[in-house]
């Protein structure tokens, strides 16, 4: 019987021994190292197309006003970007997105709006058929792009078809568009203040109209991601006697299914779906001194940290984007006596 037990006890530390290397190499987040820039910073975007190309927007301080902001990563290290058109002039870089093999950025130039290509052969700018007084979102696919403002009459829906633009109208009642996305030219969502409250609308490549989504009572939506299998999760805030309790709406192509895991009153814009399948998003942090990021699968909520930084008081990731088997986060960071600047922190890898 000694001897049986003996056996035993030998194949079970064996086992072990194989088991644990794996357990040791769980992916976890680590910074990355970001070219500083004039602080205070602001982040405004981040896209990538797999591990190996990333892009982040933005703008810095500058004395005539704020200057434009971008950020390469090639797999290996990020790097600023300082060729495209206007990098040297007042202004500032908003959303980034991979359009077939070409990378799309909404420009902020001078007062004017554009929206900048970058392909093979370089950079290009697609200027817009008017000046408006607010631009509030721009989005594109493959063959289609939105911009979304206000000029002195009100609203403007800009829509790019490839070769030129034209003016799209909205359902009556609708006074303004908050945000837009797309996934493919014929299916775009947007949310808007109408006054009835807020609304989802749908374009179904013919015409915009209300998606007859039954958004939570005191509720206002913050992002809608659209899927290429064709589910939709909104992400947005319900307010119960003054008090911000986040909720997730999920399209599975029949019907909305309505959660609200504990993620207090987080702003759900920075939400993507990760290589796991899970939905990721920055949370606000209980430590001064790392990130914190919250993982959504169905029912549960797990969360992670991030690397500490030394002497930082406040770490703040505003954008994710899923970078093959990776996720990367790009934001702010504020060290001690000093004012906000550039950090990036990867999962996995």
């Amino acid at each position: 019987m000694n001897g049986l037990r003996a056996v035993i006890v030998c194949l079970v530390i064996a086992c072990a021994a194989v088991v644990s290397p794996a357990a040791a190499v769980t992916p976890s987040w680590s910074a990355l190292p970001v070219p500083t820039a004039a602080p205070p910073v602001i982040v405004c975007d981040l896209a990538a197309r797999g591990p190996g190309e990333a892009w982040a927007t933005g703008y810095e301080d500058a004395a005539d006003g704020p200057r434009p902001l971008l950020y390469r990563w090639d797999g290996t290290a990020w790097s600023r970007d300082t060729t495209f058109p206007g990098a040297g002039e007042p202004g500032s870089l908003g959303k980034v997105q991979f359009v077939g093999e070409e990378v799309w950025i909404f420009h902020h130039r001078a007062g004017v709006g554009e929206i900048l290509r970058r392909s093979a052969g370089g950079w290009s700018a697609v200027p817009l058929p008017q000046t408006l007084l607010a631009y509030q979102d721009f989005t594109a696919v493959p063959g289609a792009a939105w911009v979304v403002g206000e000029d002195g009459t009100g609203l403007k829906v800009l829509h790019y078809d490839g070769s030129g633009w034209t003016t799209q109208s909205t359902p009556s009642g609708v006074l303004y568009l908050m945000g837009i996305t797309a996934r493919t030219p014929t299916d775009a969502w947007a949310w808007a203040d109408t006054d009835t409250g807020t609304t989802v609308l749908r374009w179904d490549g013919t015409v915009w109209r209300d998606a007859k989504v039954s958004l939570p009572p005191n509720g206002n939506v913050h992002t809608i991601l659209p899927e290429p299998s064709g589910r939709v999760t909104i992400g947005g805030s319900r307010y119960t006697d003054g008090v911000a309790r986040t909720y997730l709406m999920t399209w599975n192509g029949h019907a909305w299914r309505t959660t609200y895991p504990p993620l207090g009153d987080t702003y759900t814009e920075a939400m993507v779906r990760g290589p796991d399948g899970a939905l990721w998003l920055p949370v606000r942090s209980d430590r001064a001194f790392q990130s914190k990021y919250a993982r959504v699968d169905g029912r549960r909520t797990t969360f992670s940290y991030g690397p500490e930084r030394t002497n930082a008081i406040d770490v703040e990731p505003r954008a994710l984007a899923r970078a093959g088997s990776l996720l990367l986060s790009f934001g702010t960071v504020e060290i001690y006596g000093s004012k906000p600047n550039l950090m990036s922190e990867r999962l996995g890898g």
